[in-house]
């Protein structure tokens, strides 16, 4: 997982119901001494669409069994994201790999403008208007990595009025 992820981490409780989603399966082939090896690698997203999100990677010789183990990594990555009136309260940009993101607050009743990588990242935290591109590698595994670093590195107003010791007023205006 992320190095920044450590201090959002959320416990799985019971209560949290956790909707998956498939980025994408990869057929990938290891050559050995007695010929080509077929493998799956699957990344998968979970969230309960209310700002808890997780990703997963799994690799198995079968499709269904490299899913259910993504799930399951997925399951133990999860992170809490600041959402605020159903966006995301700054713009952000964020990098990992050769993928650039840029993420934008956008105004109610715009929706997900984003890719397949990135939307499935964004739907499943629970944003429900935001504006987002991508730039460099469209390299799935890369684009997911810096789409939830870019929401990791969010920070809603409430903290940021804790940390300035000032008025939530005052971040709001100032």
């Amino acid at each position: 997982m992320l190095k920044i992820a450590q201090n959002k981490r959320v416990r799985v409780s019971a209560d949290i119901e956790l909707k998956d989603r498939l980025v994408g399966v990869q057929r990938v082939v290891k050559v050995t001494k007695g010929g080509r090896a077929f493998g799956f690698s699957a990344i998968v997203v979970v969230g309960d669409e209310k700002s808890i999100v997780g990703i997963g990677l799994g690799k198995s010789k079968d499709v269904s069994t490299a899913i259910q183990k993504a799930i399951e990594s997925a399951k133990k990555n999860l992170v809490k994201v600041p959402i605020f009136k159903g966006t995301i309260p700054h713009e952000q940009v964020s990098k990992y790999s050769g993928s650039q993101v840029l993420i934008k607050p956008a105004s109610n009743g715009t929706g997900v403008k984003a890719g397949g990588a990135m939307r499935a990242v964004l739907e499943s935290a629970g944003v429900k208007d935001v504006l987002a591109k991508s730039k460099g590698s469209s390299n799935p595994h890369n684009l997911v990595k810096a789409t939830l670093k870019a929401l990791l590195e969010l920070r809603d107003p409430l903290t940021v009025a804790t940390q300035r010791g000032v008025s939530l007023e005052k971040v709001f205006n100032g």
